[in-house]
């Protein structure tokens, strides 16, 4: 017995060893799951596999004593069937692994968790950037193929659980910016206004950066957070920012760091509530670096004069504020917070001067257990705008008038998306999907019509 017993801890770290590489290098929009006694994520394929997927038991093994993992795989075949750049068909998918660790159950630390995610991303293209040309999201697993590390922190709970502190490599777009109702949707991702304004896209996928949180929860229907990133993913320099931190490693420190503050206010979202439910986020972010100025030089002279130096000049600091609110509509008997009709929207301003975008909004309306006979189901429509900035329509006027050329002046781009989610085995789903993209890239001439197909396995 002592030596099967030995035999057993062996195995056991084995199988903790393997999960630490497997939740080690990879992207960021993933967060904790929740998980069974028997640690499979909810939803899980496994639950329709014999044995649960976990015939020698070891998975339930881990779970006892504080170790969850998980394996999300995403996959996207999507075709742009006209307009944009160019029409064609991607395929895309995203393997995204993750490790969670109950430091107190494992070995005696009160409070504490280690969580850790890498993304495996894959594709034929990229149907946003390749084939639409816009600037807003399309599919949100759209990034460079590569192996990246996303998160890595530790978090730490204060005051039982009035507060907690996370620190690590992390992604904002996780906590921050955020409608949980938007995720039916493809196009659901950290906002446009932000992607196109903070240093190489801010901390969001697939993008993460060293920093730390802090969450306090005074009372179950109001959080506050704040946060405090390293302002620079992927640091500075030429072409695309995935390319510069490809894998995820950089670790950078030393650049202007980003702030961030959110205040969530909840109602009638607890287990027992009847009510309608709703949520409203009100937040901000603060960047202390330098930005371009989108419009005049460093010498007092436009930009797009020739005449002058043509260096933009370089302003300090930059700032967005932004809004989340999600309103049910219709709750059924018995239904929770996330069931019936509910809508859902996000706004945010930034300064023209400086930024390529100063609006942005977006909403949409989601179904969920609609159909008696299909009660895991949800379907649902969906819209972003993004205004361009007056500072950055003022330059291209400004090279017409200089050139005598023709120029694009680029107004807004909208997205319009329909989708159905059809839950075929828990964890296993089908989403069929047709997105209508207006002025892509604010180009009012280049209308694009997307469709195609989602698949998802969680185990």
């Amino acid at each position: 017995m002592r030596g099967c017993g030995l035999v057993r801890r062996r195995i056991l770290a084995a199988a903790v060893a393997t999960a630490c590489l497997v939740g080690a290098p990879g992207p960021a929009a993933a967060d904790q799951a929740e998980y069974t006694p028997a640690g499979l994520p909810v939803p899980s394929i496994a639950t329709s596999l014999p044995a649960n997927g976990d015939p020698m038991g070891y998975r339930r093994l881990l779970a006892e004593r504080g170790i969850n993992y998980h394996f999300v795989y995403t996959n996207d075949i999507l075709a742009n069937m006209a307009g944009g750049q160019r029409r064609g068909v991607i395929n895309q998918g995203k393997l995204d692994m993750a490790l969670q660790l109950d430091l107190q159950k494992l070995i005696g630390m009160q409070g504490l968790t280690f969580f850790a995610n890498v993304f495996v991303i894959h594709n034929t293209g990229r149907i946003r950037r390749d084939y639409v040309g816009g600037i807003n999201t399309i599919a949100a697993i759209e990034a460079v193929p590569t192996v990246r590390l996303s998160e890595l922190w530790l978090e730490q709970k204060l005051g039982g659980d009035l507060a907690s502190l996370r620190f690590g490599q992390l992604a904002a777009d996780v906590e921050f910016f955020f409608s949980g109702l938007s995720t039916l949707l493809l196009q659901s991702d950290w906002a446009t206004i932000a992607a196109t304004n903070m240093s190489s896209g801010g901390p969001a996928y697939p993008l993460s950066t060293p920093g730390a949180r802090l969450k306090i929860d005074p009372t179950p229907n109001l959080s506050l957070l704040f946060a405090v990133f390293n302002g620079d993913p992927a640091g500075p320099g030429p072409g695309d920012e995935q390319a510069r931190n490809r894998y995820g490693l950089n670790f950078r420190v030393q650049d202007p760091p980003l702030l961030m503050a959110e205040a969530q206010f909840r109602t009638n979202r607890a287990p027992g509530d009847t009510g309608l439910a709703s949520t409203v986020k009100v937040g901000g972010w603060a960047h202390l670096g330098r930005f371009n100025d989108q419009r005049f030089a460093n010498d007092g002279t436009l930009i797009a004069n020739p005449a002058g130096s043509r260096i933009p000049l370089a302003r300090r600091g930059n700032w967005g504020l932004y809004g989340v609110a999600e309103q049910q509509v219709y709750r059924p008997a018995g239904g929770d917070a996330d069931s019936g009709i509910s809508l859902f929207g996000r706004v945010s301003v930034s300064p023209s001067d400086r930024n390529l975008v100063s609006f942005y909004a977006d909403g949409g309306v989601v179904f969920a257990g609609m159909i008696a006979s299909r009660p895991d189901d949800k379907f649902g429509f969906g819209v972003i705008y993004s205004r361009f900035s007056d500072s950055v329509r003022a330059f291209e006027r400004d090279v017409a008038a200089f050139t005598g050329l023709p120029v694009v002046v680029r107004d807004y781009e909208l997205n319009i998306e329909a989708t159905y989610l059809a839950q075929i085995r828990p964890g296993l789903t089908v989403q069929p999907v047709l997105t209508y993209v207006i002025h892509p890239n604010g180009d009012r001439s280049r209308n694009a019509v997307v469709g195609g197909m989602r698949t998802m396995v969680r185990f």
